[in-house]
């Protein structure tokens, strides 16, 4: 089978003036325009989530180059800023969508900035666009007890389910936190594949529950970008997120372990 590595790039908000909470992880309109015309320009095909886990399970044929567009949460600059050079393009992508933080009857509140309603999700997945799973309301999923850890992804498959007629069958894990244990409730939920964040290039080798990706934030140059997506400096770029990675999920095992202990 091949195991190609493959680019994985997770956007969050695309927007002029996000809230203080989305900007470090937003990029202007500009920056994504200019970032997809360059992904182009150097003979990248996106594909889905879903295209690239059915390639690696089955050994489907991907095409040259293949590289991932995915968003996560569900921003509303998705269908007004990136939509229309998606489209113009003809670039596959995979929005993956907290449904409880989206505008609308499951809303719940507790989304950083202005998200997209149920509208705009069906008009994006008109446009091709892959509707993923992005839990329910955006907990750390790896620090729950497991009701409420099905919960989050059953409700969420549910929901998607019944706005689109489809059921999701790519999932992404808020933060990008998992565990043994979240990954196989999310592989029970009936999810075929997930995405962490891990900021590598995805490869077959790392199982379809736990793919990574590459972080593009508001900071990422030009420059940078090209390096990510050819592979190049990818480690010692994001040397320092995984220093604070490392760290943080020995603090998250840790409150884990002291909560079940007093449970």
């Amino acid at each position: 089978m091949n195991d190609e590595a493959v680019p994985v790039l997770m956007y969050h908000a695309v927007a002029h003036r996000p809230a203080p909470a989305a900007h470090r992880l937003s990029v202007t309109p500009e920056a994504f325009a200019e970032q997809m015309e360059l992904l182009g320009g150097l003979g990248f095909t996106p594909v889905t989530t879903a295209r690239l886990g059915r390639a690696w399970r089955h050994g489907e044929p991907l095409p040259p180059r293949p590289v991932l567009i995915t968003f996560d949460d569900g921003y509303e600059g998705v269908h007004r800023h990136a939509l229309p050079v998606l489209d113009k393009l003809g670039f596959a992508s995979t929005l993956f969508v907290s449904t409880g933080w989206l505008r609308g009857p499951y809303h719940e509140g507790g989304a950083p900035d202005t998200m997209l309603d149920w509208g705009q999700v069906r008009e994006l997945a008109a446009a091709g666009t892959e509707i993923g799973g992005h839990s329910h309301t955006h907990p750390q999923l790896d620090q729950l007890d497991d009701g409420p850890l099905r919960s989050e992804a059953l409700r969420c498959k549910e929901i998607i389910t019944a706005e689109l007629g489809t059921a999701p069958v790519s999932f992404a894990y808020p933060y990008g936190y998992s565990s043994r244990r979240v990954r196989r409730v999310v592989r029970a939920a009936g999810f075929a594949q997930s995405l962490a964040v891990g900021n590598a290039l995805a490869r077959r080798r790392q199982g379809p529950y736990a793919l990574e990706r590459l972080t593009v934030r508001r900071s990422t140059g030009a420059g940078e970008f090209e390096r990510l997506v050819e592979g190049r400096g990818v480690a010692r770029g994001f040397a320092l997120d995984r220093i604070l990675t490392q760290g943080y999920a020995v603090l998250r095992r840790t409150r884990r372990a002291a909560r079940s202990l007093r449970g």
